[in-house]
């Protein structure tokens, strides 16, 4: 198959970007009584596979950002990069991380988040997962909710920001 671009994809290609990634969609979920979260089934990895590891960390927006074994190779090295004399960002990344939560989905696709994510995200009963494509959010519903009706799409800002990463 050739793609819109002239690039070449076959099917094999496309399932491989889909085993690490390819988080798209909305899905609204509830917590169950044991504070367990669904995640989507087209994002679950089989529950054996080493790509059954993600990393949940704080986003300052007051959600959580969910990355998949893929990513979490990435932000080990970035983080890496960051010198013992940088005082102000070795604090960050210790901030950063007393927030953060390593998981895997069990058979049926859930999860448990911890507590400070949990608060962070303000989620009570529901929650929205947001796919982004590499990675995917976790918000609270009334966070999500409010943030639908305070930000409305500027058509022409969104085309700026595609046009600045060569969209």
């Amino acid at each position: 198959m050739v793609g819109r671009f002239g690039v070449k994809w076959c099917k094999k290609d496309l399932m491989g970007l889909f085993k690490t990634g390819g988080f798209v969609g909305e899905y609204h979920h509830n917590i169950d009584d044991k504070g367990r979260l669904t995640i989507p089934s087209q994002w679950r990895p089989k529950a054996d596979s080493e790509d059954n590891a993600f990393l949940a960390l704080p986003s300052p927006g007051g959600y959580v950002t969910v990355y998949p074994p893929k990513m979490i190779a990435q932000l080990e090295e970035r983080i890496s990069q960051i010198s013992i004399g940088d005082i102000e960002g070795q604090r960050a990344i210790e901030a950063l991380m007393a927030m953060a939560h390593s998981f895997s989905c069990d058979k049926q696709g859930r999860i448990n988040l911890n507590d400070k994510l949990i608060r962070h995200a303000k989620i009570a009963k529901g929650a929205v997962l947001l796919g982004k494509l590499s990675t995917f959010s976790i918000y609270g519903e009334e966070v999500y909710a409010a943030m639908q009706t305070e930000t409305a799409v500027d058509p022409e800002a969104q085309a700026a920001v595609f046009k600045r990463f060569g969209l």
